[in-house]
């Protein structure tokens, strides 16, 4: 028998993801001009790999080439800045951004996914 969690797939997670990188880029937003400040982001393909669980990725054989492990196993990675200010801080306000627009248009897609299938399970429960 499927759970909830499994109908609505990865999008509850992906959901929960895009909030923390809005919050995440808020703060480098924020912080735009705080000295020695280093502008972090979510490594989100890692993030998006551990969410699918690495499916089809792992080694079947001791003679398969295990997927390489990033050598940071932190989930906030800093951002490498094009021009870094001269005080030491790393936050490019146009690039942070750019960033923070692009996740908020992600997060509203994963929300109308979201929104459609619990209307669909609504709708089943109420049998219509």
């Amino acid at each position: 028998m499927l759970g909830i969690k499994s109908y609505l797939g990865v999008h509850g997670d992906l959901l929960s993801l895009r909030s923390k990188r809005n919050d995440i880029l808020a703060s480098n937003i924020a912080n735009a001009a705080t000295p020695h400040f280093k502008a972090r982001d979510v490594d989100f393909e890692a993030e998006l790999d551990q969410i699918a669980g690495d499916a089809g990725l792992s080694t079947s054989d001791p003679r398969h080439i295990p997927m390489m492990l990033s050598a940071n196993n932190s989930r906030l990675k800093y951002r490498v800045p094009t021009n870094p200010a001269l005080d030491g801080n790393t936050v490019e306000l146009a690039v942070e951004q750019m960033q923070f627009s692009e996740n908020v248009v992600r997060y509203q897609t994963t929300l109308s996914f979201l929104n459609r299938r619990i209307s669909g399970l609504t709708s089943a429960i109420k049998g219509e």
